[in-house]
């Protein structure tokens, strides 16, 4: 059983994607939907729809496509944590067609310019929000951001967070190793965080990546968090700026090759089925 932790899918006859809009980016700049990753997600099981704009019409139509395929067990959406109305809006979310399938939410934290974002006092009152809901929070974040991501996880250890693409890694240069290898095990400290195996062939030359070039980076997750508290991730389709999925999934396998057979069950599947109540 494999699951993916997190991909993502849209149409740009629905809305556009502004952050694809850059020349680098055009190899992802068409829509993509579900039957498109099933096509090739070969040996996936069960997959997390993540979130990909800050926009509130998003996660009714993720759910709705949780709904109308097997594949997708679980959605994290978006919806704006600072409100006061936040509860009424989950309420809402959960409630409504496909509700079932919302497991969590997850905001562009790695945008903001303030990097105590998370410290806020109203982005807290939103996550306990989420803790009275069995939500979790997925943290999509870039290495200035641990800080306040380990002591917002401390401040509410029962919200349950998830830190994905092991916080964006600098693989490719610019940016320092030991600094984001510090933030990552004071984060993975915290017991109420988990961590996706995600996104780092995007982090690394796109052109030229080698397992090599992840390793050092995984095994400082491996070491902080455990493999009880790690997840695989494709990014799929954002993957493809840097490798096909076959290519990402064949590296974490690579990646994960002298774990024992139950820590790989967890990487692969358990974690993601424990954080997202997946069946």
């Amino acid at each position: 059983m494999i699951v993916d932790a997190h991909h993502h899918v849209w149409d740009l006859a629905v809305r556009d994607q502004d952050w694809i809009t850059v020349p680098p980016m055009g190899a992802i700049r068409r829509s993509f939907d579900v039957a498109d990753l099933a096509a090739v997600a070969e040996g996936v099981t069960r997959t997390v729809l993540v979130q990909t704009v800050t926009v509130a019409e998003e996660t009714p139509e993720f759910l709705a496509l949780a709904e109308a395929h097997d594949l997708v067990g679980a959605v994290v959406g978006w919806t704006d944590l600072t409100s006061p109305a936040v509860g009424e809006a989950l309420d809402a979310l959960m409630d409504g067609p496909g509700g079932r399938w919302l497991r969590g939410i997850r905001h562009q934290v790695q945008s903001e310019p303030d990097p105590e974002w998370l410290c806020r006092r109203d982005v807290r009152r939103g996550l306990a929000e989420l803790d009275r809901r069995a939500l979790v929070y997925d943290l999509v974040i870039r290495p200035h951001h641990l800080s306040a991501a380990r002591r917002t996880a401390a401040a509410l250890p029962n919200v349950r967070f998830v830190l994905d693409h092991c916080a964006k890694p600098p693989i490719e240069g610019g940016g320092t190793f030991g600094e984001w290898a510090e933030g990552v095990r004071s984060l993975a400290s915290q017991e109420n965080v988990t961590c996706k195996v995600s996104g780092l062939v995007t982090e690394a030359d796109w052109a030229s990546w080698t397992v090599a070039d992840l390793r050092p980076w995984f095994e400082v997750v491996l070491d902080a968090f455990g493999p009880e508290r790690l997840m695989f991730g494709s990014d799929w389709p954002v993957c493809l700026l840097a490798a096909s999925y076959a290519e990402v999934l064949d590296a974490a396998r690579e990646l994960a090759g002298e774990l024992t057979p139950a820590e790989r069950e967890r990487l692969f599947a358990g974690t993601a089925v424990e954080v997202y109540g997946l069946a």
